[in-house]
């Protein structure tokens, strides 16, 4: 256990610095904070490598016995109030943080699930970290993100996912258009929403299908619109034409979820 009191400290610039995506990359880490958070990063295994406590949170029992139980087994690094202050991206801190290990996982995409989610272009954070929520509720365990969506290992990303982040597979594509003809190959098909259709969401077959969720100002880019095999949209009975990116997933994910139960 080590305890540190001094901003001037390499490893809390470390911390501080993993706030820019470019360093991030860099280092193949990111950080979470939260009691929610670092119990199910515990939980599902996800690869910590440090843990950082407030030492007066830890003294006023903010944070449950079991939980520091369980944090004990890790590399425990505690700090003053006034340096966790520093280190967190909340209003009102629960002085438990952690530093992952950037999944370094097979970027292989799983062909034996029945759909596969593909953002191009999302820049939301707060959207991107629904999406993945609504993904990881839906028993999917991978997304393909192109080189333009918001970076998924951003803080407010990983807050919003409520520990999906540690479940679900980010697989970036350096080139979304060329990744969905390799999907084409082992015979999905590639399925957009466009306002240019009279299909509706509930007019396909959820079985084989890659959904492509486009960007929130200008949707799906046109050359993967040429290379949709299906368009579909979300019919609306009032006067809005268009929804938030991470509702319009969410109504698609779960008419697949609809008609799997049935």
């Amino acid at each position: 256990m080590q305890g540190i009191t001094s901003k001037e400290n390499e490893f809390i610039k470390h911390i501080k610095k993993l706030k820019d995506k470019k360093y991030r990359d860099i280092s193949h880490e990111y950080v979470i904070e939260g009691i929610k958070l670092v119990a199910e990063a515990i939980q599902e295994k996800a690869p910590i490598k440090q843990i950082i406590v407030c030492d007066d949170c830890e003294k006023n029992a903010a944070i449950p016995k079991d939980l520091m139980y369980e944090i004990a087994k890790y590399e425990c690094i505690y700090v003053t109030e006034k340096i966790f202050k520093y280190l967190s991206e909340v209003q009102t801190p629960q002085g438990i943080l952690a530093v992952m290990d950037r999944n370094k996982q097979e970027i292989e995409i799983d062909y034996t699930q029945d759909i596969i989610v593909a953002l191009d272009d999302v820049q939301d954070p707060g959207n991107l970290g629904t999406i993945l929520r609504t993904v990881d509720s839906i028993g999917l365990t991978q997304i393909l993100v192109s080189k333009g969506t918001a970076d998924a290992y951003n803080p407010k990303v990983v807050r919003s996912t409520m520990g999906a982040i540690f479940r679900v597979k980010i697989i970036e594509c350096e080139d979304l258009k060329q990744t969905l003809k390799e999907i084409k190959k082992h015979k999905f098909r590639v399925v957009v929403s466009s306002l240019q259709t009279d299909n509706t969401i509930y007019d396909i077959n959820y079985h084989k299908k890659v959904i492509v969720i486009g960007n929130e100002a200008n949707g799906v880019e046109p050359e993967i619109q040429k290379q949709a095999d299906e368009k579909i949209k979300i019919p609306m009975l009032g006067k809005t034409e268009s929804l938030n990116a991470s509702v319009a997933t969410g109504i698609i994910l779960y008419e697949y979820v609809r008609q799997k139960r049935n």
